[in-house]
């Protein structure tokens, strides 16, 4: 298969006359850039100057729920609740009114007993769980209060905790140590094992028309997502066009060395499945040496498109120019990204029944 540009594909059959069911999987800040630009469409797309392009009617965020460190580490021990800071930043990223919520939920207090450290919007979702007594009611509840332009569900609602197997041979238990690691990782493993998604996170795949994984931290915020058991299962069941977003830079302690392809790879093989993806969005513009060096210095580099190799996994690399390079951090293009997707389910050809 060719590398496939979006402007030069041909409209299949597929193109939806309804609005759009679309779910994208993942965590930290990768999933809530990417929810930033979606969440445009799911006004009309005539109204962003793009008549061609569908609506989108349903847009679901399944967000990985097993980080340990900072203000979410301290509410999920003291108060035995699920982390909500990936779940947060969503809520913000799908908002009516985002820069104010940004401001408001955002806001970490630098001081006070007890509250030094925290976010107001991990409070928040912590005190709607104490009312609920249920952490996906809360934030269901919190997207209604905040008007959200979507649905967000945790990957699942038990307690799991991450380890790792490393090359070494050793174990590194817990996302925090895992992401401070410097070793190379082998394997990542859920604690336990035999966690439940939501039934709605399940149902959201199956009459899904696009979804994707991605861009986020591969083996924390990721992988984990598809270890849940039903989600990887789900996800090649569903007719939808699956996506992998792919990531601009590596992470010294997370990815070092690993190509376009290898981050492909380790989740199809921790998905326990031969191919998850269809589509593979892979940014093609190069930094600029400024931001090459400062990243360098962290043992990062710009992740490698190795195109043949990503087609040799049956998947098909559409390119395009995805960096923003704004403030010398390496951020995605968030409109430039949702467009190219929508684009890419109206054109991709229908699949054999």
């Amino acid at each position: 298969m060719a590398v496939s540009d979006l402007k030069g594909r041909r409209r299949g059959s597929a193109s939806p006359t309804r609005g759009l069911r679309v779910v994208a999987i993942g965590g930290g800040t990768g999933l809530s850039t990417l929810l930033k630009g979606l969440k445009r469409y799911v006004t009309r797309a005539s109204a962003l100057g793009k008549p061609n392009l569908p609506e989108i009617s349903e847009l679901c965020a399944v967000v990985t729920v097993s980080d340990d460190g900072g203000s979410s580490g301290r509410l999920r021990k003291e108060l035995n609740m699920l982390p909500p800071g990936d779940i947060r930043n969503c809520i913000v990223a799908l908002s009516e009114d985002e820069a104010l919520l940004s401001r408001l939920f955002q806001h970490r207090f630098v001081k006070g007993s007890g509250l030094e450290g925290h976010s107001f919007g991990n409070l928040f979702l912590a005190a709607l769980t104490s009312v609920t007594s249920d952490f996906s009611e809360a934030v269901r509840l919190s997207s209604e209060i905040l008007l959200t332009r979507g649905h967000i569900y945790p990957a699942t609602t038990s307690h799991v905790e991450l380890e790792a197997l490393m090359e070494d041979g050793t174990r590194v238990r817990g996302e925090t140590r895992i992401t401070a690691s410097s070793g190379r990782i082998q394997q990542l493993f859920l604690d336990p094992p035999d966690v439940k998604p939501l039934p709605q996170t399940l149902e959201a795949m199956a009459r899904a028309d696009l979804i994707t994984v991605g861009p986020g931290s591969l083996f924390t915020s990721l992988i984990p997502n598809v270890l849940v058991p039903g989600i990887a299962q789900a996800m090649v069941n569903s007719a939808a066009v699956k996506v992998y977003v792919g990531n601009l830079m590596t992470q010294a302690n997370e990815s070092l060395g690993l190509t376009a392809a290898d981050h492909i790879r380790a989740l199809n093989r921790h998905a326990q499945v031969k191919r998850i993806f269809d589509f593979a969005l892979i940014n093609r513009a190069p930094a600029p040496p400024a931001l090459k060096a400062k990243y360098a210095l962290e043992g990062a580099s710009q992740i490698v498109a190795d195109l043949e190799a990503i087609e040799e996994l049956g998947v098909i690399p559409v390119l395009g120019d995805y960096l923003d390079e704004k403030d010398m951090v390496a951020r995605h293009l968030t409109d430039r990204m949702s467009t190219d997707l929508v684009e890419l389910v109206t054109q991709a050809p229908a699949k054999p029944a």
